[in-house]
């Protein structure tokens, strides 16, 4: 790849309307253009042209079903990608929610939320940093799951089979809470977990999840974690 290359690729990111509709996909499911354009408050045509130059350009993948066609993010490269870039450009300037409903929705994802398939905000810290005190994630390694964290991820019932390239472990910068939260096939395991024993539910159809009763129980008794710490 030469320099043109690489300015071009980062010009795909480097539009509001297309910035909005790759957060928006950090949910991890397919979207429609028509989903996308309200999301990002545009034309069903300019959706359509932005989507165009994603698919072309690598970042989303296309899927037809009938009339129907839906896009997504090409992969979880492309998710840590966008995670990265949004925790790298910080929360900018204070603007204040444009409705109550709004404010409600950026709350609920700062405390809990999906990052393509696994957790984030203050719930994926939380778990992060609970994994790395007791011993079972080493960060000085460059996220690196320990022998006895492999063990803790065995006993708990959750597979880490390994898949393509994607490494077992990594760290992921979160945008709102500014430290790295655990990715990977580790992550995406640990999420798909707490999503299917009832530790989280999602809330709506967006990113947003909490922590269920039954889930503080469980992550304060597999990790110590303070159910405080999850509110």
């Amino acid at each position: 790849m030469g320099a043109s290359d690489l300015a071009a690729f980062a010009a795909l990111f480097a539009e509001e309307s297309r910035a909005a509709m790759l957060l928006a996909l950090l949910d991890g499911r397919a979207w429609t253009a028509g989903e996308l354009a309200r999301h990002a408050r545009v034309a069903p045509s300019t959706a359509t042209e932005h989507l165009g130059k994603l698919v072309a350009g690598g970042v989303l993948a296309e899927e037809r079903q009938g009339r129907h066609r839906y896009v997504r993010l090409a992969g979880p490269g492309i998710a840590h990608l966008v995670e990265e870039l949004a925790g790298l450009a910080g929360p900018g300037p204070d603007r204040p929610p444009r409705s109550l409903g709004a404010a409600t929705a950026e709350r609920a994802l700062a405390r809990g939320r999906t990052c393509y398939d696994h957790l984030a905000g203050r719930l994926g810290v939380a778990v992060t940093g609970a994994l790395t005190a007791r011993g079972l994630l080493d960060q000085e390694a460059g996220f690196a799951l320990t022998g006895p964290g492999l063990e803790w991820f065995a006993e708990l019932g959750v597979p880490l089979a390994a898949k393509g390239r994607r490494p077992l472990a990594r760290g992921c910068l979160d945008w709102t809470e500014r430290r790295p939260h655990l990715a990977g096939l580790a992550g995406a395991a640990l999420c798909a977990h707490a999503l299917d024993a009832g530790w989280c539910v999602r809330i709506g159809t967006g990113r947003a999840v909490k922590v269920t009763p039954a889930g503080e129980r469980a992550l304060h008794r597999a990790l110590g974690i303070e159910p405080d710490a999850l509110r």
